[in-house]
């Protein structure tokens, strides 16, 4: 069994957190990823190609490594927000979370009662990390809704109202694609400037971590203006950024 190291308790020891993503279900992959010294590491089932049975041979590859182990899910959706808890994440990350309605019944599925309705079975969780996980389970592992979309930004105050909600996360893209935009990690557009602000502004206010998906070079800039939980890559977009820069570097020699 190993120690469940948990973001939250780094959150209110005011520590800034910076995470990597995975899309690829090679558990090699996630060692190597594991040992670079990133917070967290997440686990994407909503995008790219990882399943559950391929999640749980990565959560085993990040056994004994220094990093918390979170997971974006497919859907909201209590099945496959407990199943994954059940396998050993530490953290969920919920998209396209619009109302207050959809981030209480992302908190229930991330809670046992009385806090919420999840289903007891912590099947491998158990194993990992010990006989007393469901005593300590609702205040460790973090809930966290995606902020995606205007219509969420609309609602800001209200989803950041939901008591047990522990992060929000932007995704960028999607939120850039929601108000007539281009998708990307970054928008020059004023409407899209601002909603990046009022969700750190309503984070503040709250006293919720704000999160964002980044990437180089724009991950510092993300950290100056006050985000607290960055992600700074992801597994196959560095893997072949690497591969051109060694290309490149090659025909100039």
């Amino acid at each position: 069994m190993v120690a469940a190291d948990s973001l939250n308790s780094r959150w209110r020891d005011g520590a800034v957190t910076l995470g990597a993503w995975l899309t690829s279900p090679d558990p090699a992959v996630a060692e190597v990823i594991g040992d670079c010294g990133f917070d967290y590491v997440n686990v994407d089932l909503q995008h790219g190609l990882i399943d559950v049975a391929s999640a749980v041979s990565i959560f085993r590859a990040l056994v004994g490594r220094d990093v918390v182990v979170t997971c974006r899910v497919p859907s909201n959706e209590p099945g496959i927000i407990g199943k994954v808890l059940d396998a050993g994440a530490m953290g969920i990350i919920v998209p396209m979370v619009n109302t207050a309605e959809q981030a209480a019944r992302a908190v229930r599925a991330c809670r046992y009662a009385p806090a919420g309705s999840r289903s007891y079975g912590p099947i491998r969780a158990r194993r990992q990390y010990g006989a007393d996980y469901a005593t300590w389970a609702n205040d460790r592992i973090s809930c966290i809704p995606m902020i995606e979309t205007a219509e969420a930004i609309d609602n800001l105050d209200a989803i950041l109202g939901v008591e047990g909600i522990d992060a929000v996360y932007v995704g960028p893209s999607d939120l850039a694609v929601s108000m007539g935009l281009q998708p990307g990690l970054d928008n020059p557009d004023d409407e899209y400037q601002a909603a990046l602000s009022a969700v750190l502004e309503a984070c503040g206010r709250r006293s919720v971590v704000p999160g964002i998906h980044s990437g180089p070079p724009l991950a510092a800039t993300r950290l100056a203006q006050g985000f607290r939980m960055v992600t700074v890559c992801s597994d196959l977009v560095a893997l072949e950024s690497a591969a051109l820069a060694a290309l490149d570097a090659a025909k100039q020699t």
